[in-house]
């Protein structure tokens, strides 16, 4: 199995192989391009928009400057809306729904590591490396993502969810509910 394959599948993976870092030095142009580019050169940014990401549908604006890995694990339902400063740690899937508002500064995540650094860091002779493991993250459609929140990996956010700013989201949360916090926890239904 490659360490693209482990990584997409949630097992230890080492993020210095070399398919990896072909993709992320890939990611790093895209991004320099988009983050640099006049904003009014719309066609040019829809052009790299579509070669950054896996899936980008009509209607997604991602505002500059936007940071991710890998771009090519991120999929953008229609008309969803990424403010700026959004940082998108792509090691696995992370899939927006339709009709979303991503507020400044989000920042989601689907890299993990052991807690206990006796696991987690491999010294290798004269090197060391570190384990990362890796769980994807699903945002519903017409959600509203707060600015300054943190998605933890492995969570899912449902359909039709507002998440209030400076959240910390470290668990599921069901569709058609108001929930923040840090932790971030279900206030009401909406």
């Amino acid at each position: 199995m490659t360490e693209k394959e482990k990584m997409m599948k949630g097992d230890a993976y080492d993020s210095r192989d070399p398919e990896l870092l072909k993709m992320y030095h890939r990611a790093r142009k895209l991004l320099q391009a988009y983050n640099s580019l006049d904003s009014e050169l719309l066609e040019e940014r829809e052009r790299l928009l579509t070669e950054l990401l896996l899936h980008k549908a009509s209607g997604v604006w991602i505002e500059a400057p936007f940071f991710c890995d890998y771009g090519a694990n991120i999929s953008i339902g229609e008309n969803t809306f990424v403010n700026t400063n959004c940082m998108f740690i792509d090691n696995n899937k992370i899939t927006i729904g339709k009709n979303g508002l991503i507020a400044p500064f989000v920042q989601i995540y689907t890299a993990t590591h052991p807690l206990r650094a006796s696991e987690r860091i491999i010294e290798d002779g004269n090197s060391t490396r570190y384990l990362t493991n890796t769980k994807p993250v699903v945002i519903g459609d017409n959600a509203w993502i707060g600015g300054n929140s943190i998605i933890f990996p492995g969570v899912t956010i449902g359909n039709n969810v507002t998440i209030g700013a400076g959240s910390v989201v470290t668990k599921d949360i069901p569709d058609n509910v108001l929930a923040y916090g840090n932790p971030c926890k279900v206030i009401r239904s909406l």
